[in-house]
């Protein structure tokens, strides 16, 4: 498996805090806080898919190295 760039792994962990963050939240809140969670997530799949294309590695498995590098590191930030 590809080892995960530390900026990959910095946005990845930057989308899964805005994740954690709709914890409680409701109404437009909840939409607002989505919003900038998708805008993280969605940062991350075109980092990802850049440095695959620029490195050739897959990028199956360059984004599983990068979410299990941020997953494995910490404990769930959605979990309390």
């Amino acid at each position: 498996m590809s080892e995960a760039p530390e900026e990959l792994i910095k946005l990845e962990r930057s989308a899964e805090e805005e994740r954690a963050k709709l914890a409680g939240l409701t109404g437009d809140d909840y939409d607002a806080q989505w919003r900038r969670w998708r805008e993280a997530s969605a940062k991350v799949q075109a980092a990802v898919t850049a440095h695959a294309e620029a490195s050739g590695a897959s990028r199956y498995e360059l984004e599983q190295a990068v979410k299990k590098a941020v997953r494995h590191a910490q404990e769930d930030p959605a979990v309390e």
